[in-house]
């Protein structure tokens, strides 16, 4: 039976309860206080805990009024700490047509309003007007994708790095472990926090002196203002740092300052992947939330996360680029202990509903030859073919599916996290990785579907997929036609869902219909189906503000009216009557009668 001491405090009532006098640092979360290693406050409140600091979260403040949430515990010793959450605050808030969302899944029952626009930004500058001289450090995708010259869709224009606009001290992106622990061992040693910061790696912060040493600098930001050009350039050498296994310090001017962006820690061995999840979570929400439903936790409660990292490189996808792109994965005892805690829960019913992670088939994978790796510049080790440098085995995932369901009171466990089928597929010149990917696809699909197989295409048109770094849809089919064979040779009746993306920079009306007429063909009555949005550091972003692609630095269409945007979105409800009208008065328009005779008949 848990203790309310068995999570972190959230209250002054709670320090007091185990005899602390002082705080060394205090967190501040968007999201509800879940103690589990899927929520980063709950990861670095727990890493903080382990380096032997006295630790609060106070979730969801309340940031308006006389910000009571953010005197309540006082001043830390060594400095506050904060996250927007799990998601973009503003991706949480607001749909791809801008309107406010009507709940929020990390929330306790839905309830929205329970955080700011940009919460990074707001909760910083409250801290910074009543603590002016302890430090604040940001952390989550919020501020790691923010941390350079970034477009800000909902504002529709070009922001500085949030570091100008929050005021913080100091910026860790990507996951934060590494950085973290080195920051506190050195103000364990007495250092100065600033003095402390210059030159960790992973970090980024604010100065008004070059630093020592070699740096890559960027166009300033009010040179990409004058010039998107300059603004695509720019992106081509973040990415491609971010990427590097021995990456370079990016400097840029912004605002009469200078952003210093050192480069990021090595990928996480296993041992130091292993101790971050192995840390003492509860796995539940904190009990203030009793009676209470959050929907991101129910998610995710009876699920494990193998590794970290994705090497796909998805042009709209911002993992790589807050993950990394090579994969951190733990080890097989790490899960296991993982999934017994699991399996142990009250409400557990013998089903996983998910062993998985940013996608599901990556556990594992590296290069054959890293010392290869070391000098790549590729943001995608399979796009647009397989690296043939990847050890893409299975056979240590099969192992691992075959482990944990051998556990005892499991019953079966789903995969749920998206699977790579250009992985399953791809025709490896070794033997071994080509039957190891055969059995893995063939046990997949025979003991690992809950009904239904999420997959994403995202869209049918060769142009449109080379943009988005997505395999063929030529590759999806040969997928779609073994998930079929397999089904009726198993007597099964499982179904393969697609998702699909409208409105995509290089996506036009007419690649728009020719994606109903494809999937017409295949009996899709489309379900998962999404309208681009634009989210801070991704290649599809930079090609929607600038209108050019930073790899080629080709001018690329994209959708950006509403009507352009709903002229596309259309084209995925052609079966529903109340669309037909619309789409033919479209089609005629386009010049393409034989779209029309494809979807609607001769009629």
């Amino acid at each position: 039976m848990e203790k309310l001491s068995d999570w972190l405090p959230t209250t002054k009532k709670e320090v007091e309860a185990r005899g602390w006098d002082y705080l060394d640092v205090i967190l501040f979360t968007g999201d509800a206080y879940v103690d589990h290693p899927s929520f980063g406050a709950a990861v670095i409140g727990r890493v903080l805990e382990a380096e032997g600091l006295r630790t609060a979260i106070v979730p969801q403040p309340d940031w308006r009024g006389d910000f009571r949430d953010f005197r309540k515990l006082g001043r830390p010793r060594l400095f506050f700490g904060l996250t927007a959450g799990a998601m973009d605050s503003m991706i949480n808030r607001y749909t791809a047509g801008k309107r406010l969302r009507s709940d929020d899944a990390y929330t306790p029952d839905r309830l929205p309003g329970m955080r700011p626009d940009y919460p990074s930004i707001v909760y910083t500058r409250i801290l910074k007007e009543l603590y002016p001289d302890t430090p604040v450090l940001l952390g989550g995708i919020e501020a790691s994708m923010r941390r350079l010259s970034h477009y800000d869709y909902w504002q529709d224009a070009l922001r500085p790095s949030i570091l100008i606009d929050s005021g913080a001290d100091l910026l860790i992106y990507g996951m934060g472990e590494q950085p973290l622990r080195e920051l506190v061992k050195r103000l364990k040693t007495g250092q100065d926090f600033r003095e402390a910061s210059l030159d960790l790696r992973q970090v980024a912060y604010v100065t008004d002196r070059k630093p020592e040493g070699r740096s890559v600098c960027l166009f300033s930001h009010e040179a990409c203002l004058a010039d998107k050009l300059k603004q695509a350039k720019n992106f081509r050498l973040i990415e491609e740092e971010s990427n590097k296994y021995e990456a370079e310090r990016l400097c840029q001017e912004a605002c009469g300052r200078l952003i210093v962006v050192n480069p990021p820690y090595p990928p996480m061995t296993e041992a130091e992947i292993d101790a971050s999840f192995d840390l003492p979570y509860t796995r539940l929400p904190h009990p203030k939330y009793r009676g209470k439903e959050i929907p991101a936790y129910e998610m995710i409660k009876h699920s494990i996360n193998i590794h970290r990292g994705c090497f796909g490189g998805c042009a709209f996808c911002t993992i790589s680029a807050h993950q990394g792109k090579f994969v951190a994965s733990r080890s097989k005892a790490s899960i296991l202990r993982e999934a017994k805690s699991v399996a142990a829960m009250p409400d557990f019913k013998g089903y996983f509903s998910d062993l998985g992670g940013p996608s599901a088939n990556m556990y594992g994978m590296k290069g054959k030859d890293e010392s290869l790796c070391h000098k790549c510049r590729r943001p995608s080790c399979i796009w647009p073919s397989v690296c043939k440098n990847l050890n893409a085995d299975h056979s240590a995932l099969l192992e691992l599916y075959h482990a944990v369901d051998a556990l005892p009171g499991v019953k079966k466990s789903f995969i749920g996290s998206g699977i790579r089928y250009d992985l399953l597929l791809n025709d490896y010149a070794d033997g071994k990785l080509k039957r190891a990917a055969g059995e893995y696809t063939e046990e997949l699909i025979a003991r690992h579907v809950s009904g239904r197989l999420k997959v994403a295409p995202e869209h049918t048109q060769e142009s449109v997929l080379r943009l988005m770094r997505k395999p063929s849809f030529d590759c999806f089919e040969r997928f779609g036609r073994i998930f079929e064979n397999l089904n009726r040779k198993l007597g099964l009746k499982q179904q393969l869902v697609p998702y699909f993306i409208s409105g995509h920079p290089g996506c036009t009306e007419t690649d728009m219909a020719c994606l109903a007429a494809i999937t017409k063909d295949l009996n899709f009555h489309l379900e998962q189906v999404q309208d681009f949005t634009p989210s801070p550091m991704t290649l599809a972003t930079e090609m929607y503000y600038t209108g050019y692609d930073p790899y080629t630095l080709k001018k690329v269409y994209t959708a950006h009216s509403r009507e352009e945007k709903l002229a596309q979105r259309k084209y995925f409800f052609w079966y529903k009557p109340e669309m037909r009208v619309a789409i033919r008065q479209s089609l005629q328009r386009l010049h393409r009668p034989d779209l029309i005779k494809r979807l609607f008949g001769k009629g």
